[in-house]
């Protein structure tokens, strides 16, 4: 009885919280420099959610701000992938929301909820080489690495920023408030390869204070009235990325969604909602190397 009443009064929360605004303190906070509020916000934060800051790589100096430890790079090594070129690797540490095919444009956000691969892309065009494909969502926890890397090789060729609200991205959240990944703010990242296109959406969430990439730096927080897009040529030089390169960064807990075409790939048996991934773990293998 009081799980319901506790995970009832939590969605109220975020309907009354200024999200904006609170985005906005979060994202000074963690950045700033000052030595006492930057320690406080380290300490407190890895006391809280006991991280293991065994595999990270510190830089020389310490951490200049909050947001600089939350973003960390880790040792080279600490997350090694599957050598075969033909494997998807996972793109984010987190645990698995969703996975599965879509049905023609609808993805599964949780049991007897759907949303759309169109209003989650901001393009029904787009979305079109996607439809009955296959996707998986993928839950970034406040303790997680954040850093989010290329689960496939291919070359970045659009990215779109889709405004929205700033929901929390839990399994609360996502089991009660309808097409949440389609109604957060997000960056969409359209790649292609030689197989064909790929998808992987960077969703915001609340107190999520930044999202970057590897090649525009911090993209959001942005303001637009709808979506707004970065296309790329094909000679624009470091749009070409490796599997596992990185792809970017989130300030604060979020969502990675990843979307393939029809007959692309398939998912490794076994992959379930509930198991906990990291970078580089094998989610599948691509039909056509």
């Amino acid at each position: 009885m009081l799980k319901p009443l506790r995970e009832n009064l939590f969605i109220v929360l975020q309907r009354l919280l200024p999200a904006r605004l609170l985005g906005r303190c979060v994202y000074r906070a963690t950045r700033s420099t000052r030595p006492l509020l930057r320690d406080l916000l380290i300490g407190g934060f890895t006391r809280l959610y006991a991280v293991d800051l065994a595999e990270a790589l510190p830089p020389p100096g310490g951490y200049p701000s909050f947001n600089a430890f939350f973003t960390r790079a880790l040792r080279p090594g600490a997350r090694p992938a599957d050598p075969d070129p033909a494997t998807v690797t996972s793109p984010a540490d987190g645990i698995v929301q969703q996975v599965g095919a879509l049905r023609g444009a609808a993805l599964l956000q949780v049991k007897g909820c759907d949303y759309d691969a169109g209003e989650l892309l901001g393009d029904a065009a787009a979305a079109t080489a996607f439809h009955d494909g296959l996707f998986i969502t993928i839950y970034l926890a406040p303790w997680n690495y954040h850093r989010v890397h290329m689960p496939v090789a291919g070359r970045i060729r659009r990215m779109t920023h889709v405004p929205g609200e700033l929901w929390s991205v839990n399994a609360v959240t996502a089991a009660r408030i309808p097409r949440l990944f389609s109604r957060n703010e997000r960056l969409v990242c359209h790649g292609v390869a030689p197989w064909g296109p790929f998808a992987i959406v960077l969703v915001g969430a609340l107190n999520v204070g930044s999202v970057s990439t590897a090649w525009a730096g911090e993209v959001l927080p942005r303001r637009s009235a709808g979506p707004h897009h970065w296309d790329y040529p094909a000679a624009a030089p470091g749009m070409a990325l490796g599997r596992g390169d990185l792809l970017g960064q989130f300030n604060m807990g979020s969502t990675v969604v990843v979307l393939l075409p029809r007959g692309a790939a398939g998912w490794r048996a076994g992959l379930a909602v509930g198991e906990a991934v990291k970078v580089g773990a094998t989610l599948g293998r691509l039909a056509t190397p």
